[in-house]
């Protein structure tokens, strides 16, 4: 049994690491930090693991746990890192951004990969410290990864996608209050979003001469969780070679199913699968990639990276199953 640390565990992300771990037969919770917590049980502030377990939150953290998660918001993992050291040995997963892009993987002489599983499987699992992806990104670059792996990225691409409230945090803020939310859509960072970053060196890691534009719009839907994604650029072969070059990318990954219907965000919620479906229309592909923003795009996509750094099978204790009504 490997022992695991959470720092930042009152969030969402925390949530369901916790939920997922305590039911993961390779892990033990040793402890969940939080400062505003601590001294509570868990159970206090994530109410549906009332009779799952008995733990209560620390402010003090085990330096020599085998994994730990950091659930911190953007900026503080490093901080959190220089004031708080581990033990060598410990392999950190971080769900914030501060270690995603080249320009950041290198800090306190460790080094961070990239975690996309279906990107880069086989260095995340000779690697020591874990950069976690984006939710976005995550969705985003599952619908295009197989067209730069075989330099089709040839115009520039439109990207639509809407994510439900728990994409931004737990904290409440005046665009995730039920009475704004609710019966609500919106636009926010148009063109801008901090994951355009991450998903271009990812782009540019499969196909070298890509400099083509993402013009990207997120928007904040009316749903707890959950990202459906639409992307469509230019695309002069067939249907029936696009749906090749995606099922065979996609062939040993065990979290990313390729559909002939469309898809929907109820068939992932709850789960740790990306459902990807094709439309051709002239000479434009339609691509439409659904994820569970808060599993495939934070926490349960953490824990399979933590699978494939110690070895385990890749779906251990992420056998979900979604719910379709």
């Amino acid at each position: 049994m490997i022992q695991v640390g959470i720092v930042g565990g009152a969030g969402y992300t925390a949530g369901e690491l916790i939920r997922l771990l305590i039911n993961h037969s390779k892990v033990a919770l040793n402890f969940v930090y939080s400062t505003s917590n601590a001294g509570n049980y868990i159970y206090e502030i994530h109410q549906d693991l009332l009779g799952n377990l008995d733990l209560k939150f620390s402010n003090k953290t085990n330096s020599k746990v085998d994994v730990l998660f950091l659930c911190l918001g953007h900026g503080n993992s490093k901080k959190f890192l220089e004031e708080n050291p581990f033990s060598e040995n410990t392999k950190i997963i971080d769900l914030s951004n501060d270690f995603r892009l080249k320009k950041d993987v290198v800090f306190q002489n460790k080094e961070f990969i990239y975690g996309l599983p279906e990107l880069q499987k086989d260095a995340i699992k000779k690697a020591s410290n874990i950069a976690n992806p984006g939710c976005f990104a995550t969705a985003i670059q599952l619908a295009l990864l197989p067209l730069a792996k075989e330099g089709l990225l040839n115009s520039s691409m439109h990207i639509n996608a809407t994510t439900g409230a728990t994409g931004a945090g737990v904290t409440p803020g005046k665009t995730t209050h039920f009475s704004w939310r609710d019966n609500n859509f919106s636009v926010y960072k148009a063109f801008t979003h901090q994951h355009l970053s991450e998903i271009g060196e990812s782009l540019a890691a499969l196909q070298k001469d890509f400099n083509q534009e993402l013009f990207f719009i997120p928007n904040r839907g009316n749903f707890s969780r959950g990202i459906f994604a639409s992307v469509y650029l230019e695309f002069y072969k067939n249907i029936e070679k696009a749906y090749q070059l995606f099922e065979d990318f996609y062939c040993d990954a065990v979290f990313t199913q390729v559909s002939k219907m469309p898809v929907h965000l109820k068939q992932v919620v709850n789960t740790n699968n990306c459902f990807i479906h094709l439309e051709k229309h002239n000479n434009t592909l339609l691509i439409t990639s659904v994820v569970d923003n808060l599993l495939k795009g934070a926490s349960g996509q953490a824990i399979q990276n933590m699978n494939l750094l110690f070895g385990f099978a890749e779906t251990e204790g992420l056998q979900l199953k979604a719910t379709s009504f």
